[in-house]
């Protein structure tokens, strides 16, 4: 039935399937790894999209730390924001590396919220004039579906261990109480951000909390205000990161984390990396330190 009414759709859509079903059964389990370069090395960390989980780059990071043969480590920041507890891991294990090696944080399209907090331990920040740079601060929210449950007719049951563990439910009307709460927990996160951020850049904490409202900067404005030491492109920043190094002018190397992958797992990943893609568009608008509440636990 479906084709004989679109005879030319089906004979495209097998056709399709056909190509891509013969590529992937020639193709799976093929690697990808990157050869030996020549010349002094410069490990480049990549820190894309929002920051959930931090396992890989935290391995990244060691592993460039404790390899001999590199000389400096870049980090390349491409990110809205994410979660706290990531962010800060990424902080501290740029802030040991450096102890051992120049770290040089080069900031693509946007280094926001958690983005900027965790390149701001690195021995310097390069940005481009028009890089979505700063949002520091500290955001919790979530949509309260109680009128609408009441509308329906539905009654929330909740069996509970303790009075605030369901505070952020959105079953329920938020009391001042647990208002109260909630904002003493995101004051205390945003003091933490303030502090390491001064910390990492060598700033006065009143200096940083006044410039931690949340607010985005632009990469050029940013450096005015010591956010950002240097502006240029990421290719500026290997120089720069050699430079540290004392490694000679074009004596180096740029390399990346190995990686063991099939190609399917990149054809997979390819299509969620442009759904993410799609997400940190509208996140990258917002600019916000994002902090996801846990309310399934």
């Amino acid at each position: 039935m479906f084709s004989r009414r679109h005879p030319y759709l089906f004979f495209i859509l097998a056709m399709t399937a056909m190509i891509v079903g013969s590529t992937l059964l020639l193709r799976v389990g093929a690697v990808m790894t990157k050869s030996e370069p020549g010349g002094e090395r410069i490990g480049v960390v990549e820190l894309y999209g929002v920051i959930t989980d931090s396992s890989q780059i935290l391995e990244d990071i060691r592993k460039f730390r404790e390899d001999k043969d590199i000389r400096a480590i870049v980090l390349r920041v491409d990110s809205p924001g994410g979660g706290v507890g990531p962010s800060q891991e990424i902080f501290t294990a740029i802030r040991r590396a450096r102890q051992e090696k120049p770290v040089i944080a080069s900031f693509g399209s946007v280094a926001a919220s958690g983005g900027y907090y965790a390149a701001a331990a690195a021995d310097g920040i390069m940005a481009n004039a028009g890089t979505v740079t700063g949002s520091i601060g500290v955001i919790m929210g979530y949509t309260n579906f109680r009128s609408l449950v009441e509308k329906i007719g539905l009654e929330p049951v909740v069996i509970k261990s303790g009075e605030n563990k369901d505070m952020a439910s959105p079953m329920k009307e938020l009391s001042e109480e647990h208002r109260r709460i909630l904002q003493a927990f995101v004051d205390r996160l945003h003091r933490q951000f303030v502090r390491d951020v001064a910390s990492g850049r060598n700033l006065e904490e009143g200096v940083v909390a006044a410039l931690a409202d949340g607010r985005i900067y632009a990469g050029e404005e940013a450096m005015e205000l010591g956010m950002v030491d240097r502006m240029g492109n990421f290719e500026d920043a290997l120089v720069w990161a050699a430079e540290k190094a004392g490694i000679p002018d074009k004596g180096w190397q740029a390399v990346y984390p190995e990686r063991e992958r099939s190609w399917l797992w990149d054809l997979i990943n390819g299509s969620a990396e442009a759904l993410v893609s799609a997400v940190e568009r509208r996140v990258s608008l917002n600019a916000g330190f994002l902090w996801m509440p846990d309310a399934g636990r």
